[in-house]
């Protein structure tokens, strides 16, 4: 709640330029003491640039900012450089959406966490360090004296966003930005850095402007949100007007984009659907080297489960839990130590050259980036008709390309985008190329690892109900692999929850949600955001 009137941070008509676009136009807000203000809106809204470019952290080539951000009265717009040194880490604290990128890979824990304190509160090393370990203790990481030493690379993702808050709060700042800083992170995960933040806000008192594309996320944390739309605030409001009465076209989809327990999922499987892909105590177990010599890691223990024809079995648990290494063991990118996988009788991991690429072919995979999984270099046309050339599917050009237009219509892309290049297009777009592309090769099953995970809420909803249609129309099967039981929920028939390799519940999905049996599955959807925002009766 607010602790004064005047505001810690005022930004006025912002306006940014970059070259000859005008990507913000006069956006305005206002933070105050204790309140945390959400910055919503989707991919190319212009949130990350209007607070960024506020606090002048952000300095692009020919970027122009106008209009007013006063902190605490001091413009920060036409603030020195100097002066701009002295408000970062002191008076305003950042937190990002990757960790690993914005943690240096070559300092210890230690170096990075005592940077900020030596340098603008002028403390000794020894003090410094002896803050650094009470601020891992207050993140809650784990043997935070021992951890100093510890790399970035050693930590897990949720470590690592720990070890990012605890580097924003070390010079004690008024206010935190927080720019997506649970997007990549799975949803126990992300319920444990809310409450962190939470927290941390209550002891110390400080504003926080958190920056999100989802309404759940922002729902959980903020007491007011603005809501961006092509750079433009389209809406402002309390958080609880704005769920229950949403002025805005842009903000009324953006709710209705989310995927949620309450909305239907799919209908229970028919009986008599007969199993495509069977598993059967699939065994997988990596090797990892070290100075002290070679220990094995069980990634995948006794896994067993089967796919029936035009249904969708659900595969969700947390990074780590060994989802995406099943995927890559019934694709042949991983090698199981025991098991069997049968692909309509044919086994899958026995077959050899023609009768490998046969059976390889009737299983295709949608990647969690579709930027990565395109090659940049090739065009949209070039890309889809790969598999048609590699598995000898269409002879002569004409053949190919009339294939690879039909593929375009069934994922809703004109056949214009077929000259395009994976650079040219939004993320939901080249995600909708790589469904293409996978269904080139004519699949009976396809594989699905995170598939939505990286994309905005009303993207990922289009994305999803293409995918719905397409295993109506061509009678697919789906492995969809996901950490969000809100998402696995709309998507699946039968539903299974992987921990540490293991399978702790499996069933169809509208049992498993209404009576979890396990502990494990009852904590994933304890952390789910809810439908109704709770930030504001806090």
């Amino acid at each position: 709640m607010r602790q004064t009137d005047t505001p810690i941070l005022s930004v006025q008509d912002l306006r940014v330029r970059i070259g000859a676009a005008d990507l913000v136009h006069g956006v305005s807000f206002d933070v105050h003491d204790g309140e945390t203000v959400g910055i919503v809106g989707e991919s190319g809204s212009g949130k990350s640039l209007s607070v960024l470019s506020a606090t002048r952290l952000l300095d692009l080539p020919h970027q122009q900012v106008t209009g007013r951000s006063l902190l605490r009265g001091k413009d920060l717009v036409t603030a020195s450089k100097a002066e701009l040194r002295r408000v970062h880490g002191p008076e305003i604290g950042f937190v990002f959406q990757d960790p690993s990128t914005s943690l240096n890979p070559l300092l210890t824990l230690e170096r990075q966490l005592t940077e900020g304190p030596e340098a603008h509160l002028r403390l000794s090393h020894r003090a410094a360090r002896s803050r650094a370990i009470g601020l891992l203790e207050a993140v809650g990481l784990p043997d935070p004296e021992q951890r100093l030493q510890s790399y970035p690379h050693q930590l897990s993702g949720g470590q690592r966003q720990r070890v990012m808050i605890a580097i924003a709060l070390a010079c004690d700042p008024s206010l935190l930005i927080a720019d997506e800083p649970t997007t990549a992170l799975d949803v126990t995960t992300q319920a444990q850095i809310l409450e962190l933040v939470r927290e941390m806000q209550r002891e110390r008192g400080m504003a926080v402007v958190w920056i999100s594309h989802d309404l759940g996320v922002i729902g959980q944390v903020a007491n007011e949100v603005t809501v961006l739309y092509r750079g433009e605030a389209v809406e402002q409001r309390p958080i609880l007007e704005l769920f229950d009465r949403p002025e805005h076209e842009y903000t009324r989809r953006l709710l209705s984009s989310r995927p949620s327990l309450s909305s239907e999922g799919p209908k229970p499987a028919p009986p008599s659907a007969q199993p495509i892909l069977e598993v059967a105590d699939l065994n997988v177990r990596f090797p990892v080297k070290s100075k002290t010599g070679t220990t094995w890691v069980h990634a995948v223990r006794d896994v067993s489960f089967t796919v029936a024809r035009g249904t969708t079995l659900g595969l969700v648990g947390e990074s780590g839990s060994g989802k995406s290494t099943i995927a890559g063991a019934l694709t042949g990118q991983v090698v199981p130590e025991s098991g069997s996988v049968t692909l309509d009788g044919g086994d899958v991991l026995a077959s050899r050259g023609a009768a490998q690429r046969s059976m390889r072919r009737r299983m295709s995979m949608v990647f969690q980036d579709p930027f990565s999984a395109l090659n940049p270099r090739m065009t949209v046309a070039e890309s889809i008709a790969e598999p048609l050339i590699v598995h000898r599917l269409r002879d002569g050009a004409q053949a190919r390309t009339d294939r690879v237009n039909e593929l375009l219509d069934q994922v809703q892309l004109p056949r214009t985008f077929a000259a395009r290049y994976p650079h040219e297009m939004s993320g939901g777009q080249r995600q909708r190329v790589c469904i293409a592309r996978a269904l080139a090769c004519e699949p009976e099953l396809l594989i699905l690892d995170e598939s939505t995970a990286s994309l905005d809420v009303s993207i990922q909803a289009e994305v999803m109900a293409l995918l719905k249609q397409l295993q109506l129309e061509l009678g697919l099967a789906y492995l969809f692999i996901a950490h969000d039981l809100a998402v696995v929920h709309e998507m699946s028939h039968e539903v299974m929850v992987m921990r540490r390799g293991e399978i702790v519940e499996a069933g169809p999905s509208g049992d498993l949600y209404a009576n979890p049996k396990h502990e494990y599955t009852q904590s994933l959807l304890a952390a789910i955001p809810p439908s109704r925002p709770v930030a504001a009766t806090r």
